[in-house]
Formats: structure tokens, C-alpha cells, sequence
């Protein structure tokens, strides 16, 4: 295997990363172009364009067709947010914590799930549906899928009892994470898990995590009418 075939796009990223964290690119440079880096790391122009793309989306690059690539002199500011842990977010309220299994089951990952995982074929993978509840009334509802591939584990843990937010980051820790904040409205079924009305206001979080280019899980957590997520900048 070449030096090529080994190198992703998120080693490049992380390389690149590192010279503009290192003013070995400051503020306001002009980067090599794409061709350059590649022949620089040993790597195809494409592997060093899909890196690129990850830190133009992280605020640290602009990118113009003709203008080339610069490291941005005030990157945009990023907020640290860690994966929350809902026992903990309750307790931390001064509830008590509960846990519901709503269902679990092992089946063929559905495309929007394949696609968040970056995954091209299809998958089998273990279905989780779970409410996390504060003073018996529901705090926070999750529809999760994980990858029995990378954690065949799972399929061994007694669900009803442990949560699988908890367990995964305990026994799985991720390298990657990709989050999405949304608003939608309550549909029947989710109204009646969550104790709230059809066509309420729901706060979502969809959340995927990998441990180098392995998928470990994705989730959609919905939270009812209420509910507030803190964050440090």
C-alpha cells in the first residue's frame, strides 16, 4: 500500500490544521495550491480538496475560485460542545433521573442513516429508541442507530437497564463528530412519548460519531417545549 492509499482526507485536514494553529500559515496567508499540498504529503488532489472544504466549514479558510485559499484573519469563533449526557443534565437540576427502553432492534440501516454515517453500502445495524426522564416526565428522546461492525458489543448489553448514550461513550470513545441543531413540530407519535401536543415546537440535536473512519453511531435527540442546551465559547 502506497503512501497515498494511506492517507485520508482527515489526516490532511488535521495536518493543515495544525500549521495554521502553529502560525506556520498565520492569519491572512495564502496557502500552496491544492496540487501542491497533495505532491507536499503524498497524497490525491481530491483527498486535499475534501480536507479543504472541512476547514473552509470550520471558519479557519476561505476559499475563492480565482483568489486561491487563505487562512482567514479572524476565524470565526467556535463554541466547545461536548456530547451532553442526560442523567447528568438531569441531576444537575436537582431531578431525579429515569431511563425508558422504547423499542430495540437489529435491521438494515435505512439511506439517510448509511449517509450520515458516510457509508456507501448497506449496513445492518442495532435500533434504539429510548426516553431519558426527569422526575417520571420526559426529558429527552433519542432514536439511535449504531454500527454492530464497529461495536458488535452492544448487542450483549442489557438495554432496558443501561442507556446507550452513556455506554457508548464510556466503551466507544469517537475521534469525529458531526452535529446538527434543528426546530421541528411534534408529530403524534413523538407529542404523545414526549408528554406534549402535536405540532409543538421540538429542539433536535442529530449527532454522529467515528473513531478514526469507523461509524460508531448516529442519533436524532428531541427534546420537548423547555428544554435548554448550554455551551462555552
Amino acid at each position: 500500500m502506497t503512501i497515498a492509499e494511506r492517507l485520508t482526507w482527515r489526516d490532511v485536514y488535521d495536518t493543515i490544521q495544525g500549521r495554521i494553529l502553529d502560525a506556520t500559515y498565520p492569519p491572512g496567508t495564502r496557502l500552496p495550491r491544492d496540487e501542491d499540498i497533495a505532491l507536499d504529503l503524498g497524497c490525491a488532489r481530491a483527498t486535499v480538496q475534501r480536507a479543504m472544504r472541512a476547514l473552509a466549514d470550520e471558519g479557519l479558510i476561505e476559499r475563492k475560485r480565482k483568489g486561491g485559499t487563505h487562512v482567514l484573519r479572524l476565524p470565526a469563533t467556535r463554541a466547545t460542545f461536548h456530547i451532553p449526557v442526560a442523567r447528568l443534565e438531569v441531576e444537575a437540576t436537582g431531578a431525579r433521573y429515569g431511563y425508558q427502553l422504547v423499542s430495540r432492534e437489529e435491521a438494515d440501516a435505512p439511506r439517510a442513516v448509511a449517509a450520515a454515517l458516510e457509508l456507501h453500502a448497506p449496513a445492518r445495524m442495532l435500533h434504539v429508541r429510548a426516553l431519558h426522564l426527569a422526575n417520571q416526565r420526559p426529558y429527552l428522546f433519542e432514536d439511535r442507530w449504531i454500527c454492530v461492525e464497529t461495536v458488535p458489543e452492544i448487542l450483549d448489553v442489557d438495554l432496558s437497564r443501561e442507556n446507550a448514550n452513556e455506554w457508548l461513550l464510556q466503551h466507544r470513545p469517537y475521534s469525529r463528530c458531526d452535529l446538527r441543531f434543528f426546530a421541528m413540530k411534534a408529530s403524534a407519535d413523538e407529542a404523545a412519548l414526549l408528554q406534549a401536543e402535536e405540532g409543538d415546537a421540538l429542539f433536535g440535536i442529530a449527532r454522529s460519531t467515528w473513531n478514526g473512519a469507523d461509524p460508531i453511531t448516529t442519533v436524532t435527540a428531541l427534546a420537548p417545549p423547555g428544554y435548554e442546551l448550554h455551551s462555552r465559547a
